[in-house]
């Protein structure tokens, strides 16, 4: 029986705990512009291994919620959490985001960092995002863009729900959001996030060779090292954006 995806990312992602081609630095920058301060309660939509939840918390005190459909994931963001001393104030939920009940305009800030994909497209995860937060709130976004208007069309199809820059500038302001602050990722950035991922990769095939699973892992592997050169570096963007409701 053939690997998940879910399943392959579990293995290529062991030991990375942010999964996103940004840095701590620039997510917590993030929340300082954004204003996280103690008192305050966040939810985060497909938080992975919960690492900005922790950040937020440790350097401005927040209390929050994070949704994640991996259960391998969840696992390790409630040891994390535990380890870092603030399961008092953080909270990790296994399910689907784009599922999860919550009582609308009960949260300061909603963030979705690189996981809009719950949903079925961006302007449901907008309208989702703001939502959850009161009319004050303000929502924490990691996207991807493409680079180029000039796509090759095989690229396009495959990656349809990726839009330009200023095709996310206009589905914001047509949520009704404006763009406060904008922290692109550098291209270092995108060769860390990667490659850890093919590091993991390939540590499990080191340690497990002759395991029925290995040919699956391989293609994973391959597949993403051929996406990654062939198109990554020359056509994906990727870039926090912190948005606010105009009243």
């Amino acid at each position: 029986m053939s690997l998940t995806f879910l399943e392959l990312k579990d293995i290529a992602e062991r030991e990375i705990e942010l999964v996103n081609p940004t840095s701590p630095e620039k997510l917590l920058a993030l929340g300082s512009y954004a204003g996280i301060a103690p008192g305050k309660t966040l939810i985060d939509f497909g938080c992975g291994y919960a690492e900005p939840l922790v950040l937020w918390a440790e350097r401005f005190g927040i209390s929050g919620v994070g949704i994640e459909v991996r259960a391998k994931a969840v696992e390790r963001s409630r040891v994390k959490i535990a380890l870092h001393g603030l399961s008092d104030r953080l909270q990790i939920v296994q399910g689907r985001g784009a599922e999860y009940a919550f009582e609308p305009g009960s949260f300061d800030f909603a963030a979705c960092i690189g996981a809009s994909f719950v949903w079925k497209n961006l302007p449901q995860a907008l309208a989702a995002l703001k939502k959850a937060i009161h009319p004050a709130g303000k929502i924490l976004l990691g996207e991807p863009y493409w680079l180029k208007d000039a796509v090759p069309p095989d690229l396009a199809q495959a990656q349809a729900e990726i839009h330009s820059e200023i095709g996310l500038l206009d589905a914001f302001r047509q949520a009704g959001l404006e763009v406060e602050i904008i922290l692109h990722s550098s291209v270092d950035e995108w060769d860390r996030y990667e490659t850890a991922n093919w590091h993991g990769l390939v540590k499990w095939m080191v340690e497990n060779p002759g395991h029925p699973d290995l040919p699956d892992v391989r293609a994973h592997l391959h597949e993403s090292q051929d996406e990654y050169m062939r198109y990554g570096r020359e056509y994906f963007g990727w870039a926090l954006y912190l948005l606010s409701q105009t009243l």
